[in-house]
């Protein structure tokens, strides 16, 4: 038993190296990140689908602020979530072994699904959007903050430099190293006491129903369902489709932001039914094919 614990914080302690490394990077641009995506209006869904690719929770708490304030389309909102990953791609992208190149195959298609629907629903929501295009040609030049999932503001913190660069992603990373040792603990036992092959042949039996197991887990708003998803496809239990399933629908704590909005919940139900159309679709259109 004692070899599953080793095992659960030396996975948890790589994961954690590569998360805070990435981390510390972002801080530095992050806000930058966020003042492109608005004005880059006319292949916003394009360039909603590369910022949503950024490996950090925040991604879809900025992009839900940013819709929020007016200042993004239906539709660059649909491919920042389609496209977000939350911690996901950190933990893929660790993996050394024999499938690793699932990674960019997954990377690859949620850049091509998140900005064609985006586009697509963009372009079946022209008078929304054209709202949103007065809106910011009337607070073109103003200052704003963008917030992130932490709540705290990612242009920089005036006079902490310590804190933005180093504070901040250190204790975010340390939560994904807990959330990553939970789940590697707690599926390392469940083949521990139940026997690798019983759980793998269990999965495997059920595996019509993985892309729809994957899409609920993913709809939980917290880096944990992500993180989750990522642990299981590594250890081979998860099939390809289902995990693609999972992070198209998986748009974290931004869809959270757009429930808890006034008068945005008719907004966020039908943000959510593209996600969870999208994801079926792949999912299953991809189930059989790694």
């Amino acid at each position: 038993m004692w070899d599953v614990v080793l095992d659960a914080l030396k996975d948890s302690a790589i994961v954690f190296g590569v998360v805070l490394l990435l981390h510390v990077l972002l801080s530095f641009f992050e806000g930058k990140i966020a003042r492109v995506l608005e004005k880059s209006r006319r292949f916003a869904p394009a360039f909603g689908a590369l910022f949503g690719l950024v490996p950090e929770c925040g991604t879809s708490v900025v992009g839900a602020d940013l819709y929020l304030k007016g200042h993004l389309t239906t539709g660059t909102l649909v491919a920042i979530f389609l496209a977000c990953s939350d911690e996901a791609l950190p933990i893929l992208f660790s993996n050394f072994g024999s499938n690793w190149y699932l990674s960019f195959v997954l990377l690859g298609l949620k850049i091509a699904l998140g900005a064609a629907v985006g586009f697509l629903v963009d372009l079946l929501l022209r008078k929304k959007n054209a709202a949103v295009e007065e809106h910011l040609e009337h607070c073109e030049g103003e200052e704003e903050t963008h917030v992130g999932c932490c709540g705290h503001d990612i242009e920089g913190e005036t006079g902490s430099p310590l804190k933005e660069h180093l504070v901040h992603p250190l204790i975010h990373s340390l939560k994904i190293f807990a959330y990553v040792f939970i789940v590697n603990l707690a599926f390392g036992t469940l083949l521990f006491f139940l026997g690798e092959e019983a759980v793998f042949a269990f999965l495997s039996d059920n595996k019509a129903l993985s892309s729809l197991a994957a899409i609920l887990i993913g709809m939980i708003p917290n880096c944990a369902s992500s993180v989750f998803l990522a642990e299981v496809f590594r250890s081979g239990a998860l099939p390809f489709g289902a995990l693609l399933a999972g992070l198209l629908v998986n748009a974290g704590l931004g869809m959270f932001v757009l429930f808890r909005a006034k008068g945005k919940r008719k907004e966020a139900l039908f943000i959510l039914l593209i996600l969870v159309l999208t994801a079926l679709a792949a999912g299953y259109g991809f189930l059989y094919v790694f």
